[in-house]
């Protein structure tokens, strides 16, 4: 309950923090004057990525919680702080994921524009957790859902920068194009998998809206957020769905410790019933730099793929352009 109370101060101390954020942004937001490029930071890789596909060579872009990083539990350092103060423009996913990150947006805010890119969604499409009273942030597991977010920032560049704005849109309508694709291949790919084996178990609860959108049933053992602990009733109960259906594997992730996941494993395999660990999957952060799955769309189709092969669906062994590393 005192974790539950928290979570909910947090998020109306956030909901306060996004109107200033929000109205500073726009007050803001004026035709750009300075030098090329533009400097922009992300909070997250997901969200880097959406600027770089949509400014190009117009923005150097910097993102503060890097690769297999926990965003839920990150709390910002004074450098991270400097790297906000100089920035032209800064972008953030939203719906408290940087929950922590909150109280240094509204300051920043003051001085130049600060955006959500979540902030197109709509009520109707957001997931709700009854646990901890608050939406589940977890929006780019549903590649439509982040098509919305690429919007976002493509309007909010246009705004601050509208020398630039037919490139921004031109780059955000063709970074949306590839995404459908993305959308398409992971719907394929997770149908794929045979009805009785399309249970996605994991350590949180990151995947939900893949499950909405790719017809998947997803288990977490924890909540949304990795400050959650998970219990021992918990671990028995998703133990005994494991053996009764028959699921041959469950996945760990990046960004989260993997001691529960092989409990299950553990659990399964004393009732006689072997279970093993189908693959890593990028739920709170995306790959190395420099890499595929270091972007957003690597990301997803590493996932898809992953996920599928290891559950007995279709899937090509190097994914949707064939630029996963094999495994």
């Amino acid at each position: 309950m005192k974790r539950i109370a928290a979570i909910n101060r947090l998020k109306a101390a956030a909901c306060a923090a996004l109107f200033v954020v929000l109205t500073c942004g726009l007050a803001l937001a004026a035709e750009y004057k300075g030098n090329y490029p533009i400097r922009v930071v992300a909070t997250v890789g997901m969200v880097a990525d959406i600027v770089r596909e949509v400014a190009q060579d117009k923005a150097t872009v910097s993102n503060i919680i890097g690769s297999g990083v926990d965003p839920h539990v990150y709390s910002p350092t004074r450098s991270d702080v400097a790297v906000l103060l100089k920035s032209n423009i800064i972008f953030y996913s939203g719906l408290l994921l940087e929950g922590q990150m909150a109280a240094i947006l509204v300051k920043v805010s003051r001085k130049r524009p600060v955006y959500a890119v979540t902030e197109l969604l709509q009520q109707d499409y957001l997931i709700h957790d009854a646990a901890t009273a608050h939406h589940d942030p977890h929006v780019w597991m549903d590649v439509q859902g982040w098509i919305q977010a690429v919007t976002v920032v493509a309007d909010r560049m246009a705004e601050f920068d509208p020398a630039n704005a037919s490139l921004y849109h031109s780059n955000a309508a063709a970074y949306q194009s590839r995404l459908e694709k993305l959308d398409d291949y992971a719907r394929k790919t997770i149908a794929s998998i045979p009805d009785n084996q399309l249970v996605l178990v994991t350590a949180h609860d990151a995947f939900n809206y893949m499950s909405r959108a790719y017809g998947i049933e997803v288990m977490g053992i924890q909540g949304l957020s990795t400050e959650s602990e998970a219990g021992l009733k918990d671990i028995n109960r998703l133990v005994g769905i494991l053996v009764e259906r028959k699921i041959p594997a469950v996945f760990v992730e990046t960004s989260v410790s993997d001691k529960n996941v092989k409990a299950l494993i553990e659990g399964a395999a004393a009732q006689g019933h072997k279970v093993v660990i189908g693959g890593e999957l990028f739920s709170d952060a995306m790959g190395p730099p420099g890499t595929y799955e270091g972007t957003y769309i690597g990301m997803i189709d590493h996932n898809s793929t992953i996920i599928s092969r290891a559950l007995g669906g279709d899937a090509p062994v190097r994914g949707m352009l064939g630029k996963l590393k094999e495994h």
